[in-house]
This record gives C-alpha cells, sequence and structure tokens, in this order.
C-alpha cells in the first residue's frame, strides 16, 4: 500500500510530473531558500529530494519579504526536452495590496542549473504553464484589491517562447464555483477535452479541489457534476484534512493520480504540527469527468500500489556530520542564500560555522539553517562548541515557525560573564525566557537535544553525550502550526509553512562572534 502522506512534513501545493519512467513532485518553500523542492519517484510510493533549483539570488531575492510570503505554488512541466518551473515571489500580504511576480525558469537537466528567470506577470499568484500542441498558455489566478475581494477568478494568456515573455489577448476563465477563495489553476487535456483544476475554499478545513472542462481552451468552462470532487471538509473526524490544490499525472501506463496538500491535526480540526504535506490517491474516469478511486470525494489514509515497478531509495541519513563542503538538501536558510561571511564549511573542517548576524526577528540576513520537523515524535541532538563574551552572543538548537514563533535552547553569557544555557520562546512576538540558567563549563563541547511528542517539546543537555538533563518543562509544540499562528495573532497573517529544527547563531553586537557545530543528529521515534 502506498501511505499518505508520501512527503512529510512542511511540503504543500504538490506539482507533479512525468518524463518517461520518471516522476517529479515541486512544491512550496515560501521565505526558506534555496526555492523549490523537487522529489523525485519510478513508483509514486518512494520518494526522493533531488534539487532545491532557485539557489541563486538573480532567480530569488526574498531579503526582507515578510514571513510566509516569497515561493508561493511552483509549477513544474517538461516538453520536448526541457523543464519549465513556474513560480510567484511573493513580495508584501499586508494591506489591500499584494505584490505577486510571476516568474518562469528552464532547464535540460533536472538536476543541474536553472536558468535565469523570465517575467511573466504580476496579476495574481499560483501560475502554471500548460503545453499544448502547438502552444504554451500560462494561467493564473487574480488578485483583485478592490472592496475587500481579494480572490478574482482565474485568466488565461499565451506564451511566446521566442519572445520570451507572453503574448496577445488575456481571456478571463471563470470565478470559480460557489466555494470560492479560487486559485491554484491547473489546466489538462484528455481526449476532446480542456480541464481546468482549481484549488477553492481556502488552504485550511474547507479547502477543496474542482474541476471544469470545455471544448476550447479558451471555455466556455463548464462544472463537474459533483464539485468538489477532493475534499475533506465534510468530515472532520478523518485523519488527513486540508486536502486541496491538487495536480493531476497520467502514467506511462494510462493510470490517472492526483497529489495534492493535506495536514494532519493532533485532535478533530486542530493544530498540524508538520504542517501541509503532500498526498496521493488514484483516480477514475465516468463520463469524462476525474473521481477519486475512493469511491467519494473523500481521500484515502492508504492506496493500492500502482503497478509501476517498485523503486526503492537508499534511506536517507539521520546524521549530518558536516564533513562536505556543501549543506545536505535538508537544510535551508531564511530568505538568502548565506554565503561565507555567514556559513562555513572550511574554516574548521569537519563542522559547520555559523558566524553570528541579526536577530531571530529579522527578515533580511539570520545566520540560521534548519530542517522540516517530518515526525510527530522525533529526537534531535547536536554537538556545539560557542564561547560567548556577552548576553547579546547566542547560538544553539531552535524550532522555528516564523519570526514571530519559536523555541531556543541556546548557549549566552551572563553579566558576570559565565557561559550559561537557557530556553527562549517566542509566541505572536512575546518573549519569554526561562528564569533557569544553567552553568556550563566554557572551552567544552555542549550537547543540545530537543525530544518532541505530538505537541510537547523537551530540551535537554548534556556535557558527554551520555547523561542527558532537562532544561526546564515541557513546552507547547503546537504553537509552531499554521493553524495556531493564524488563529492566535492579533490581526490576520499568513501563515502556510511548518515547523522547522535547526542550528542558529545571533551576535546582536558586531556580528563576528562565531558557533561551530560539529554534527546534526534526526531521529524518529
Amino acid at each position: 500500500m502506498i501511505q499518505n502522506p508520501i512527503l512529510k512534513g512542511f511540503n504543500p501545493d504538490p506539482s507533479i510530473c512525468r518524463v518517461g519512467d520518471d516522476y517529479y513532485i515541486a512544491t512550496s518553500t515560501f521565505e526558506w531558500f534555496p526555492g523549490v523542492q523537487i522529489h523525485h519517484s519510478k513508483d509514486l510510493k518512494h520518494w526522493k529530494l533531488i534539487a532545491q533549483p532557485l539557489n541563486r539570488k538573480s532567480q530569488l531575492d526574498m531579503k526582507g519579504v515578510p514571513d510566509s510570503c516569497g515561493v508561493w505554488a511552483p509549477c513544474l512541466s517538461y516538453n520536448n526536452g526541457t523543464f519549465y518551473l513556474v513560480y510567484t515571489n511573493v513580495k508584501s500580504f499586508d494591506g489591500v495590496w499584494k505584490d505577486t511576480p510571476n516568474y518562469v525558469v528552464t532547464t535540460q537537466d533536472i538536476l543541474g542549473a536553472w536558468s535565469e528567470p523570465i517575467y511573466l506577470k504580476s496579476s495574481g499568484f499560483d501560475g502554471s504553464f500548460f503545453h499544448d500542441d502547438d502552444k504554451i498558455w500560462f494561467v493564473n489566478m487574480i488578485v483583485d484589491h478592490r472592496e475587500g475581494k481579494f480572490f478574482g477568478g482565474i485568466e488565461l494568456q499565451e506564451y511566446s517562447e521566442q519572445n520570451k515573455q507572453l503574448v496577445g489577448d488575456t481571456y478571463y476563465l471563470t470565478e470559480g464555483s460557489v466555494f470560492g477563495k479560487t486559485e491554484g489553476p491547473h489546466i489538462y487535456k484528455r481526449h476532446s477535452y480542456y480541464y481546468l483544476m482549481l484549488a477553492e475554499g481556502g488552504t485550511e478545513y474547507g479547502h477543496a479541489e474542482t474541476i471544469f472542462r470545455a471544448k476550447q481552451i479558451t471555455g466556455p468552462y463548464e462544472p463537474h457534476p459533483d464539485n468538489p470532487f477532493l475534499t475533506c471538509s465534510l468530515h472532520p473526524e478523518h485523519k488527513i484534512q486540508k486536502s486541496g490544490h491538487a495536480s493531476l499525472v497520467e502514467t506511462q501506463h494510462g493510470d490517472w493520480y492526483i497529489t495534492f496538500l493535506l495536514g494532519r491535526p493532533l485532535t478533530e480540526l486542530g493544530r498540524c504540527t508538520l504542517g501541509r504535506e503532500t498526498g496521493i490517491e488514484a483516480i477514475e474516469w465516468k463520463n469524462d469527468w476525474p473521481y477519486l478511486k475512493s469511491g467519494s470525494a473523500l481521500p484515502r489514509l492508504e492506496i493500492p500500489e500502482s503497478n509501476l515497478k517498485p523503486h526503492v531509495f537508499d534511506a536517507s541519513d539521520s546524521k549530518y556530520d558536516f564533513d562536505t563542503s556543501e549543506l545536505p538538501l535538508d537544510f535551508q536558510s531564511l530568505r538568502i542564500p548565506l554565503n561565507e561571511n555567514v556559513l562555513s564549511l572550511t574554516e574548521r573542517p569537519g563542522y559547520l560555522r555559523l558566524k553570528g548576524k541579526e536577530s531571530l526577528s529579522s527578515t533580511h540576513t539570520q545566520a540560521l539553517v534548519a530542517r522540516r520537523l517530518q515526525h510527530f515524535k522525533a529526537r534531535i541532538t547536536t554537538a556545539i562548541d560557542f564561547e560567548p563574551k556577552r548576553f547579546q552572543h547566542l547560538a544553539g538548537l531552535i524550532l522555528y515557525y516564523n519570526t514571530a514563533h519559536y523555541h531556543y535552547l541556546h548557549i549566552s553569557a551572563n553579566d558576570l560573564g559565565e557561559k550559561c544555557l537557557s530556553i527562549l520562546s517566542c509566541d505572536n512576538y512575546k518573549q519569554m525566557e526561562s528564569k533557569e540558567q544553567i552553568i556550563v563549563p566554557r572551552s567544552s563541547t555542549i550537547y543540545l537535544r530537543a525530544e518532541t511528542n505530538c505537541d510537547r517539546l523537551q530540551f535537554s543537555f548534556s556535557l558527554n553525550n551520555d547523561n542527558f538533563q532537562n532544561v526546564g518543562e515541557a513546552l507547547d509544540l503546537s504553537i509552531l502550526s499554521d493553524d495556531y499562528v493564524t488563529n492566535n495573532s492579533d490581526r490576520y497573517r499568513p501563515a502556510f509553512t511548518g515547523c522547522f529544527v535547526g542550528l542558529c547563531c545571533q551576535d546582536l553586537s558586531n556580528n563576528t562572534r562565531h558557533a561551530d557545530f560539529d554534527w546534526f543528529e534526526y531521529l524518529p521515534l
């Protein structure tokens, strides 16, 4: 059986693409750099992270973008030997204006370098390419700032590969269905119909996928008789929720599947601490309309394996020794590429050196690298060498959602100049420092640990990597979730990412004090 989710942890807005016997899924990364994650599979069951294509500032400049902005809803496609990746780099969110430039990059080698970006338009987000017989079409949702409307429907325009720009008339396709909040458009062609598939209802518990069809790509489009054909919104007891923002793929044997984002709440309609993940369902066609093979609009927790030849990848490393010249793909930074002024894997061979920069509130330059939390129960441990001289020098192990929500076990210095260990938590920008400060010896390696258990987080430390002592009481991990951030802020804030675990260093004095990390271990429990 194929277990859902197929991509665990923060991996939303899947765009699936088949090239021969190979399947690829691109997912959103928002403010995390490099932009876009691409996973590879040959059997739709086993997946491996292989690329993060937007890895140059010239392709993706996110310095200063707000939390949960940046890369929204990429679309990965392939035609005549070329991969195309369409993406939005959202620059602002507050107020009525939304700045949403859309771009496309290309490559002939999905593991190689991607081109410089070509600007498309800024009328909305969730852009997507459809390769018709002799044309490329670009479809996107429209942002309508008038009278608080926001979701303005779906529009279509031709893309000229020769001129490297959109050309010709713009066609308004639909405002969507009664579910509203229409976004995430993708176009497909099967037999004599064009299909326009949409995400609707918002990306929370009312999320749904609808589909329309037409004889001409420009319309008019008629709705599926049983829209939405994919949703969990009527079944709050189901173990997966929020299903929507989907994409379709046909196998080399003529079978069809749909990938979609989902959330796994800890309680009914509760908090999803692992963020929005990616699931899969099988599709059958009736009267030229797609239906889930589950027999309803509700996706299953597991589906039968495809008739594709099984292909299992080697298990990913659980321990990172930082003995190579590049960070493992699992790790990302916030908003910007980290050059030698911030991060080095060569200055002290076998160690990751982070050079303290701005605070955890910064949307500009943070010395922070992290990977997704992908399991409800996990143990994360690291070994750190750090010699702070003042209270503005901090470094350690962090569980991070955004600039306003995190738990941070860190080393610093007190007013007596002693090296000390404590916890700093942030909830909706309200900082809470633990009263307990543990004095630790100077010139010695300190081992820091975080252990998660659903909505609980317990920090601990050791001087020998053997005997660990708890630091403080168990903390509420569930504040590091979309659901908490959205529902407990003083005003609406975008919250579309997930919990990351990682390493960071701050020097709030002069941006020079560094921390060395010998290794980082992530163990599912």
